[in-house]
């Protein structure tokens, strides 16, 4: 078990004017399990990253300090593992086995213990294929399983989970929460920063909220925590369970067919699907992990192929992956399901011009529109930033809106509402119910339960993929 303390600490990425978190004293004791929380841009990911000793110095400027175990964290890393919020920027090998025992032997495990850890660590989480599995065939879910059970196979001292279950379906979290409660038998300290607060609780004992102009807004026992702060905290926009969202009923009945999947199926990654996405609706796309749902976004969005079957749309001779980028963008939107796979520019403002440019808009059309969406988006503070610079849930409404930018008549969206804060989460979802009112049609891939129950007008539920027979659990 590690114990953390934190004095003063602050961090501000380079050529960023604000702090990304500031102001924090902390201490957290062997074996303490803790929720983070704080609004979208507390520097919750940013605190976790100084933890895990990822923060260079020529990367930014650091106030206080950090340490583990008395310890510097860059001296203490091999006591520390940090499942990130994008799996894939930890996924390293091409098969999902190697991948789990690439740190193992990174940390020098003797060779005997290696391959029997690594089957245990998949078994915790879950993980529904062989070893020999490649990981660039997982589904952004799996890949999350799999990026923990790296993290738990190392039996680290101190574990740092940042948003673990934000891309999985409810039987995924499930299992991925789980296995993190069976960690505790292996004495570690736990740090996690989730926003489905409820389902965490039991694998908790303290919740620390980050205050958002720096410092730490409150600390205790969840329950105290609750009660005493429940309604300021979720006025910042901190979830705190049992304050209901608003719904968004549908102003009009759905009108024209905007795009339709006719058994379109893509290799090994989606099967036959066949649905239609209308102006003026709200559509969820909802199903397990691995099921093809954002294989399906990327052919509703004309940016994939089908192999088999078929994408049109209405009044176009051609399938939407053959139209030129210019049409495209200007009929079509997508948010990828990792926000930063998109970003293309060094400044957040650059970001949302540029779709408007490719359409020959005037500059004072450009520049209207990207002040518009940064007001809109609660980004304009952001304006000069690297988008590689921001947190989870700045990223994505970034994403939203360089997708909202050319005003395209369907919005193509996966997993819109990750990272949201509850005040961001409400704006977003009031934003694309706005959208739909006006007649433009939205399709959205989403684990969110929430954001079903609050937007969607229909749900098209794509089916499990067929369950693997037994797995081999041994050195490939």
């Amino acid at each position: 078990m590690a114990e953390v303390v934190l004095r003063d600490f602050g961090w501000r990425h380079a050529g960023r004017r604000s702090w990304a978190v500031r102001g924090v004293d902390l201490h957290i004791r062997h074996g303490e399990r803790v929720l983070l929380l704080g609004p979208s841009g507390a520097g919750k990911s940013t605190l976790l990253a100084a933890l895990a000793g990822l923060l260079p110095e020529d990367s930014g400027e650091a106030e206080g300090t950090v340490e583990i175990d008395g310890l510097d964290p860059r001296k203490a890393h091999d006591g520390v593992g940090l499942l990130f919020q994008d799996p894939q920027t930890q996924l390293v090998m091409a098969r999902s086995g190697d991948d789990v025992a690439f740190g193992l032997e990174n940390r020098g495990v003797p060779a005997g213990e290696i391959w029997p850890r690594v089957s245990d660590a998949l078994d915790r989480v879950g993980f529904p294929y062989p070893i020999t599995r490649a990981t660039s065939a997982l589904s952004g879910g799996e890949q999350q399983r799999l990026a923990l059970a790296g993290v738990l196979a190392l039996r680290p001292g101190l574990v740092l989970l940042d948003e673990p279950t934000a891309n999985l379906d409810p039987a995924g979290g499930d299992l991925i929460r789980e296995a993190v409660a069976r960690a505790r038998d292996r004495d570690s300290t736990l740090i996690v920063v989730e926003h489905r607060v409820a389902e965490a609780l039991p694998l908790i004992d303290r919740v620390v909220v980050l205050a958002p102009g720096g410092g730490v807004a409150a600390d205790g026992a969840p329950e105290v925590v609750f009660a005493g702060h429940g309604p300021s905290l979720a006025g910042q926009g901190v979830w705190v369970p049992g304050y209901p969202l608003p719904r968004h009923p549908a102003a009009a009945a759905p009108g024209d067919d905007l795009v339709r999947a006719h058994s379109a199926a893509f290799r090994h990654r989606l099967s036959a699907a066949s649905m239609t996405a209308r102006a003026g609706e709200a559509l969820a796309v909802t199903g397990p992990n691995g099921a093809g749902k954002s294989t399906l976004a990327l052919m509703l969005g004309g940016l994939l192929a089908p192999t088999t079957g078929r994408i049109d749309v209405p009044g176009e001779a051609k399938p939407p992956h053959r139209w030129r980028a210019a049409h495209l963008t200007s009929r079509i939107g997508s948010v990828f399901q990792t926000a930063e796979h998109q970003f293309v520019t060094s400044r957040v403002a650059d970001e949302l011009a540029l779709g408007p440019r490719r359409l020959r808009r005037s500059p004072a059309q450009v520049a209207a529109t990207v002040d518009d969406l940064l007001a809109r988006l609660r980004l304009t503070a952001l304006a000069e930033a690297n988008p590689y610079t921001l947190s989870g849930g700045e990223a994505r409404r970034l994403s939203v809106a360089t997708a909202l930018a050319t005003a395209p008549r369907l919005l193509v969206l996966d997993e819109p509402t990750f990272g949201q804060d509850r005040r961001t989460w409400i704006e977003l979802v009031a934003l694309l119910a706005a959208l739909r009112d006006e007649g433009h049609g939205i399709v959205a891939v989403t684990h969110d339960d929430a954001f079903v129950t609050s937007l969607a007008d229909r749900v098209h539920h794509l089916g499990p993929t067929p369950a693997p027979g037994p797995l081999p659990r041994r050195r490939p």
